[in-house]
């Protein structure tokens, strides 16, 4: 047995909710509030580890057990479909999956009658499988960034994207046409940890449950 519980904390937007309600579970995270670039802290006291890493790697550290647990975006669960346990929606992170294109061509076109043209995105997966289940074939062009610029230069007709207030898509003349699916911060867990560290996990995450249960997830 792990000698230390392995918690992966995304980078980010995501980190300092995350953080709050760690606290709020009782684990000791002063450390990792500190103006500091380490990305590797370890609680001798609790006996808990904790690794910073992008958002979009999480899964890949709890698939092959580098961490225990982890907190990553349900959107990223979706797109990168690993193997791992999904425990909880913490209810943070509230973001919307959405289909969008230019203002002009949303006056002009009806985007349900368009089929087999360009879609840019960062989320191929998600965006294939959206249209598939519309009896739609498009030509997916995946990109790493700035994906509101695809249709402004004629890459693509629409875009698939990850929005929270919509601004980037307003002040790029963008209109969202249809919502995928809307995405929030998810507790995952590593499959063969979840069952051979079950007696250390499991309060953790009756704890978290009760916190996000009474609404303190984001409350310091």
């Amino acid at each position: 047995m792990k000698d230390y519980l392995v918690m992966a904390v995304p980078k980010g937007t995501l980190y300092k909710p995350t953080i709050s309600l760690l606290k709020q579970a009782g684990l000791n995270c002063a450390e990792m509030e500190s103006d500091t670039r380490k990305l590797f802290f370890t609680d001798n006291r609790q006996n808990v580890r904790y690794i910073v890493c992008r958002p979009t790697d999480i899964p890949t550290f709890v698939e092959y057990g580098a961490a225990d647990l982890g907190f990553v975006g349900k959107d990223t669960i979706v797109e990168q479909k690993k193997d791992i346990f999904e425990l909880l929606d913490l209810k943070y992170g509230f973001c919307r999956f959405v289909v969008a294109m230019p203002e002009s061509k949303a006056r002009e076109t009806d985007w349900e009658q368009l089929n087999h043209v360009r879609v840019a995105t960062k989320f191929p997966r998600v965006a294939e499988e959206f249209f598939l289940s519309r009896g739609k074939q498009m030509e997916i062009i995946k990109l790493h960034g700035n994906i509101e610029l695809a249709p402004l230069v004629g890459l693509s007709d629409l875009i698939v994207d990850i929005v929270s207030t919509g601004r980037t898509l307003r002040e790029n003349r963008l209109i969202e046409v249809a919502r995928i699916f809307n995405s929030t911060t998810r507790l995952i867990a590593n499959r063969v940890s979840h069952r051979m560290l079950s007696e250390r996990i499991n309060p953790v995450i009756k704890k978290i449950k009760e916190i996000v249960e009474n609404g303190g997830a984001e409350n310091d």
